[in-house]
């Protein structure tokens, strides 16, 4: 699926409405409102390809089923001008866009410390996964760029095995195989079995569990963003959620229950004062490597 068709596949389940023109009052009789634009799914899908033009780091968007608006949100390092570029460039679908912010800054949540190590980063875990009889487990695509070698520890004593995928930009999905058969891979996140992946609905509420932080729950509000992290590193078809993260988070399992959503890609905030956090679905990953749960 190319860039623009994952924002158009969002866009049209929108009726394709025009303004609706208001009787002309009578003197003495005040002026009716002017109804406002409602904007085609066509129109919708011209605003977020605009906001990709404008190419401004610290960015994400993602479609508003319920205004028929592209929500922009953008953290503290876009300034007003940078704004001003967006809508520019929007031209006459600049109404479609709300611009909203966030506080603290988009970002890839990679750091040194603890969990599943390459070389010279920690990321977390999302799902333990196999085909036929090989075990793998999927993480965050800016995790296995390079297809780094992975290990449980942070002196490399103990490997687990390389990376065998990776697909970042444009997604954010990566997977590595267990070649270290005395380490166990169980289906499970934290204690809670994962028997099925689903995507999910905006307004639920999901868990996410990584090595930095532990575990946070929130809510999904958007579906289908684009996050712009700066220097080329655009990744569409994310789920935008209320959830915290932190640096070391990164492709670390969303889930609620029993059904596994995501892999924790990045975002803004953090688990004191709270985030917005966005998540590759794990359904697109699974696809891609044709792997099952375990």
């Amino acid at each position: 699926m190319t860039r623009r068709t994952r924002l158009i596949a969002v866009a049209s389940g929108l009726a394709a409405v025009g303004a609706v023109a208001l009787p002309t009052a009578h003197a003495g009789e005040p002026a009716a409102a002017t109804a406002p634009t409602v904007f085609s799914a066509a129109r919708l899908a011209a605003a977020g390809d605009a906001v990709r033009t404008a190419d401004v780091a610290g960015t994400a968007w993602v479609v508003d089923n319920k205004s028929h608006t592209v929500v922009v949100t953008a953290d503290s390092t876009v300034s007003s001008a940078e704004i001003a570029k967006i809508k520019a460039a929007a031209g006459s679908n600049a109404g479609a866009l709300r611009v909203e912010r966030a506080p603290g800054t988009f970002r890839k949540l990679i750091s040194g410390g603890d969990a599943i190590y390459a070389p010279s980063w920690r990321c977390s875990l999302g799902f333990n996964v196999h085909k036929g009889n090989t075990n793998y487990f999927l993480t965050a695509g800016h995790c296995t760029e390079g297809y780094p070698r992975w290990y449980t520890d942070s002196s490399h004593t103990t490997e687990i095995g390389p990376t065998t995928g990776s697909s970042f930009p444009g997604d954010d999905y990566g997977i590595a195989q267990y070649t270290n058969t005395s380490i166990p891979h169980p289906g499970s996140v934290g204690g809670q079995r994962i028997t099925a992946a689903a995507d999910p609905a905006v307004g639920q509420t999901v868990t996410r569990r990584g090595s930095t932080t532990g575990t946070h729950s929130g809510r999904v509000t958007g579906l289908n963003a684009t996050v712009n992290y700066g220097n080329g590193d655009v990744v569409y078809g994310l789920i935008k959620t209320t959830v915290c993260a932190e640096p070391g988070d990164s492709g670390g399992p969303l889930y609620q229950g029993s059904t596994a959503y995501g892999l924790t890609s990045g975002g803004s905030g953090n688990c004191r004062s709270g985030g917005t956090t966005f998540f590759q679905p794990v359904t697109e990953a699974l696809r891609a490597y044709g792997v099952t749960l375990n």
